[in-house]
């Protein structure tokens, strides 16, 4: 069921590249359908907005009223609140240590240098629902925002037959989110980044989604905003060793499938006698879950267990993968954290479970996928932070700095850069 690689055959190298790529391929395929959507939304507005909610949510409500959110919060079970109250206390303390602190730098001529950090004015969190739904996810894009200082910050979730998940309202009431609509899916990126008469516009949009997400936010990026980061489905890559416990390594890679047919879940390791205990235990567990189906999709198609006989190796070919979550689930793992580069965030040792970091733990969820480690990060404060350089320069500072910016402007061919230097340090 799960392809199985091994780095001493000549044709690995080429082999990995090529499933790699296959599921690469289907991730970013943005189809002629989302951009269709796309179109149609920012033409039609609320129309098109509901045609979709009904035709893949079944739903007709875009915006739930107070009350509807309330009676929904009011069915959700005490201890659920309180773990998403522990999540949500976690994280902030966490994303707060995240917060930076403006520059200030004056030079010898009395220039004045500064950067400052301001909050982006408006943003839009998508939280995956309809038929599965992720408090969690509310929590991990909203409070970066909150710490960030985003003055306005909507929560764009589908609902299935008009009823959006209890437990996301209440981690969007937590968060003191204001507005919430119930849609989802490439309409609901569109309406919150050209508006409609029912959803004001925002400045950027961030949060995790399937392909058709991933695909409308590519589409929409440069009207607005989105994450330096490919935020689709998910990924964990297992390094394992012989004192591993195989039936722990199938559970995590399990974890992982369960969310999309195109998740991703790879296992790695240098003993032969454990990737086959890993199969077994996989095809055991499976058997086990609700989201069985899904599980197995994600498993046939974009599953690899792989034998590889040197730590360097092991290395380099975690460095290719760039996985969204990696777990080092081995002994020396120690000595393996220097040599890694590309991963959207690192578990260490047995206990570190990848499904921990997606709740409480205190760091962020919404992680690069797709390769998109290998040049960005996840969802930090940062995300959320505009940069302003301003520059005050004394007469002192023109007048010693211009004679430089003439020379450079001159040779570039940009004569009125030079002149408008000249006009301000020539004496009378």
């Amino acid at each position: 069921m799960v392809k199985i690689l091994n780095s001493s055959i000549k044709s690995f190298d080429r082999e990995l590249e090529k499933l790699l790529s296959i599921r690469k391929n289907k991730v970013q395929s943005s189809s002629v359908s989302v951009t269709n959507i796309i179109k149609d939304v920012k033409k039609n507005g609320d129309k098109a907005l509901l045609k979709y909610e009904k035709r893949f949510n079944k739903n007709s409500i875009i915006v739930p009223t107070s009350k509807q959110i309330s009676n929904s919060i009011k069915t959700l079970d005490k201890k659920v609140k309180q773990a998403i109250d522990t999540a949500y206390n976690r994280i902030y303390k966490f994303h707060s240590l995240q917060k930076f602190k403006n520059i200030s730098y004056v030079d010898k001529f009395k220039n004045k240098l500064e950067y400052k950090y301001l909050p982006i004015n408006s943003v839009a969190i998508y939280v995956p629902g309809s038929t599965a739904s992720y408090p969690s996810s509310v929590l991990m894009n909203a409070i970066p925002a909150i710490v960030a200082g985003v003055k306005r910050i909507i929560m764009i979730n589908p609902g299935f037959k008009g009823k959006q998940n209890p437990a996301v309202l209440y981690a969007a009431r937590k968060c003191k989110i204001k507005e919430i609509y119930s849609i989802g899916g490439p309409s609901a990126i569109a309406a919150a980044a050209y508006g409609t008469k029912k959803i004001k516009s925002v400045n950027k949009i961030v949060g995790p989604g399937n392909a058709y997400v991933a695909a409308a936010k590519k589409e929409v990026f440069g009207d607005v905003g989105i994450e330096g980061m490919t935020a689709g489905p998910s990924e964990v890559t297992i390094v394992c060793d012989k004192y591993s416990n195989p039936v722990w390594v199938a559970s995590d890679l399990i974890g992982q499938a369960e969310h999309d047919p195109l998740a991703q879940c790879i296992l790695i390791s240098k003993d032969k006698n454990l990737i086959s205990k890993v199969k077994s235990e996989i095809l055991k567990q499976l058997k086990k879950i609700p989201r069985q189906s899904i599980a197995k999709k994600s498993l046939m198609n974009n599953g690899i267990l792989m034998h590889i006989a040197s730590d360097k190796k092991v290395i380099d070919v975690v460095n290719k993968i760039a996985p969204e979550h990696l777990e080092l689930n081995v002994k020396n793992y120690k000595s393996f954290v220097p040599k890694i580069n590309n991963a959207g965030s690192v578990c260490l040792g047995k206990y570190a479970v990848m499904a921990m970091t997606d709740y409480n733990v205190g760091s962020n969820h919404v992680l690069p996928t797709n390769g998109s480690a290998k040049y960005s990060s996840g969802i930090s404060v940062n995300e959320f932070y505009k940069r302003i350089s301003y520059i005050n320069l004394s007469k002192k500072g023109i007048e010693s700095l211009g004679p430089s910016v003439i020379t450079l402007a001159n040779y570039e061919g940009l004569a009125g850069h030079a002149h408008s230097v000249t006009k301000r340090i020539r004496r009378n």
